[in-house]
């Protein structure tokens, strides 16, 4: 007997690897996403087309007449120009048989005046298309000979479980009529580069976030969207000081010139969870920011709810208890930076959610 040696290995290992296994490239890894997942894909996918669409809907269930995944050009919905996403997640590379209920579907629903033709109409597989379905998709006029041919087989009884459509009549009509050069398909490849654009593919397929751009210094004259936690700072100063302080000049000439560095740290740090909130927006889904902003008021508030000297004690020491957050759990945590942390007091002050001044208190 001897012992089984493994085969060389393809390629250096890493204690990454060794974590969590060599990595599933993504074409393959989409294989093992269920039906309901690749329609979610492909809508995420079709998020990232904001040149083309103002609207991406997917429609679910038994009913939904032969649209998986809609894209509207403008606000005027169907009448305004749409195409269409129809989602096959097969074991095999798509085949004309798997096609033409639903070129049945599309032709008998817009006969119907369910909706209008599509623009465009693409077959999204998660296995791609099949040589023999991809000639005809390229050659529309044998595209609709072949369906014709197929309709009584195919279509006849498989586009309604309710009644039977045969193709006769004015719907025969409208089937002749019918523009076959609509349809099309697009590679998995293509919705994989595609979906990269997108805030969910750092969640669906692992990999990290992209690096952040480099947050600007901010710039002399305040905007205002700023107007809030500003006054809320000059509220803090006052009260430290006692006296009042009505505008940004009157930091400069105050007893305590270095206050006018702590504005410029607290804007600074403002401005990073500012970028940060924007690179969200790009990288990660909808709704991740605020929970890390939650997450970080709940982080900083016994603090913050502590007896303080005066208001500027109470923001020092608050955003001095944010920088230590630890905030492993959110999608973000690999980019978050300590004036990230900072900042995000600042941006619950904007909100009032933090006040380092009661009204009443306010000097």
């Amino acid at each position: 007997m001897k012992p089984i040696s493994p085969g060389a290995p393809v390629l250096c290992p890493s204690a990454e690897h060794v974590s969590t296994g060599i990595p599933i490239p993504k074409p393959v890894r989409v294989i093992t996403f269920s039906p309901a997942e690749w329609e979610s894909f492909t809508q995420e996918w079709a998020s990232s087309l904001k040149d083309l669409y103002v609207r991406v809907v997917r429609h679910t269930g038994s009913g939904d007449q032969g649209v998986d995944v809609a894209g509207f050009v403008n606000d005027e919905g169907w009448e305004g120009g749409w195409d269409n996403y129809q989602c096959k997640h097969y074991d095999h590379p798509l085949r004309p048989s798997d096609i033409w209920v639903e070129v049945g579907k599309i032709v008998y629903y817009s006969y119907k005046g369910e909706y209008p033709p599509p623009r465009k109409y693409y077959f999204i597989a998660s296995r791609d298309i099949g040589t023999k379905l991809g000639k005809l998709i390229e050659a529309p006029d044998k595209l609709k000979e072949e369906a014709k041919k197929n309709w009584k087989s195919s279509c006849e009884n498989g586009i309604t479980e309710t009644s039977s459509i045969a193709l006769e009549g004015d719907l025969l009509s409208w089937f002749q009529e019918f523009d076959f050069s609509i349809f099309s398909y697009k590679s998995v490849v293509e919705l994989i580069e595609g979906h990269s654009k997108t805030s969910f593919h750092s969640v669906r397929f692992g990999g990290g976030l992209p690096p952040r751009p480099e947050v600007p210094i901010p710039p002399e004259d305040h905007d205002a969207t700023e107007s809030r936690y500003i006054k809320q700072l000059l509220n803090a100063y006052a009260d430290h000081l006692g006296t009042p302080i009505n505008n940004i000049l009157d930091i400069s000439v105050s007893s305590k010139p270095s206050l006018k560095k702590d504005f410029s740290r607290q804007r600074e740090r403002f401005y990073h969870a500012e970028y940060l909130r924007n690179y969200a927006r790009d990288t990660v889904p909808e709704g991740t920011f605020e929970r890390l902003q939650k997450e970080m008021y709940h982080g900083v508030v016994d603090i913050y709810d502590d007896d303080h000297a005066d208001g500027l004690a109470r923001m020092r020491a608050t955003v001095t208890q944010a920088a230590q957050v630890s905030i492993i759990s959110n999608p973000l945590a690999s980019v978050v930076q300590t004036q990230d942390r900072q900042g995000i007091c600042h941006q619950l002050a904007n909100d009032d959610q933090l006040i380092w001044v009661s009204t009443d208190e306010e000097v």
